[in-house]
């Protein structure tokens, strides 16, 4: 699925994202406070376990900033609640299209998350350069600003790796898009080795469906479940030009189905990463 690119992969066309004035301010209070503190953006990055990008990129008002950032700024910036006030009044979230914004939502509280992709290399597995190709291809052309914010908004979701308590993750993808060579050679090949370190992660199940697969369960195209805190299951289904959130409790089902029948045609994780070794020495 494109996350809005929905919630896997490449922001397609449709809903353009929205730059968001509340974001902008959100940025200049937090660095109004790190200044106050008397640190620089590296120092602030390290006490708050953000990298230097990603807390530049919030400061300048680019990335929706995450619930765990927003905690560690306040205490380490002694903010007096403002900062948690504050972003809780942030209601939009550049680079996503509107569509997606409520499954990311919902996806940020998730405890499980599992997702089904044909089209696109998952969002939440994808590199900066293959981010970069996917969102520069798709029509219509967007100037460097518009690439580079959809391209950060695509990164800071994988923010959700480093979620604790951690989110158990599965992965199906179609082998054909590893095989595409989506960005050149060097980006596949980088595609592959960040696939394998994903795949090696404990809470991370990675499994590549192979070309040839007749009995194929996800025919009718891409999708997302999860399963919220109080054990409830929602999925997510995307198309060219939106996507649709599904809560009706039979439909979850037959995703659920679906994807359980689609875990047993795809090679194991195991078999999975020796033909991802196997496709990387064929470079």
């Amino acid at each position: 699925m494109a996350d809005g690119t929905g919630g896997t992969g490449a922001l397609a066309g449709g809903g353009e994202p929205e730059v968001s004035d509340s974001l902008r301010t959100f940025g200049e209070v937090v660095k109004g406070f790190r200044k106050r503190a008397g640190l620089t953006q590296e120092e602030f990055a390290l006490r708050v376990q953000y990298s230097v990008p990603t807390v530049a990129s919030i400061e300048q008002g680019r990335r929706f900033p995450p619930a765990a950032f927003v905690d560690r700024a306040e205490e380490v910036l002694d903010a007096f609640g403002i900062l948690r006030a504050a972003a809780r009044r942030l209601s939009r979230q550049p680079g996503l299209a509107s569509w997606f914004r409520q499954w990311a939502r919902l996806e940020a509280e998730a405890i499980t998350l599992w997702t089904y992709e044909c089209r696109v290399i998952p969002g939440l597995l994808q590199t900066e350069a293959y981010a970069r190709s996917v969102t520069e291809s798709v029509p219509p052309v967007k100037d460097e600003e518009q690439v580079d914010r959809q391209v950060a908004s695509r990164l800071e979701r994988q923010e959700l790796f480093r979620r604790r308590p951690p989110i158990a993750f599965s992965f199906i993808v179609e082998q054909a898009l590893i095989e595409r060579g989506t960005g050149g050679v060097e980006a596949t090949r980088d595609l592959i080795d960040h696939l394998l370190e994903r795949a090696a992660e404990f809470n991370i199940e990675l499994q590549i469906m192979p070309l040839r697969q007749p009995d194929h369960a996800g025919f009718d195209g891409p999708m997302q479940l999860l399963e919220t805190a109080d054990n409830k299951w929602l999925g997510y289904a995307e198309g060219q030009r939106g996507g649709m959130l599904v809560s009706d409790s039979k439909e979850v089902s037959i995703m659920l189905q679906r994807y359980a029948r689609m875990r047993s045609q795809a090679l194991t994780p195991e078999d999975s990463r020796s033909l991802l070794k196997r496709l990387r020495g064929a470079l």
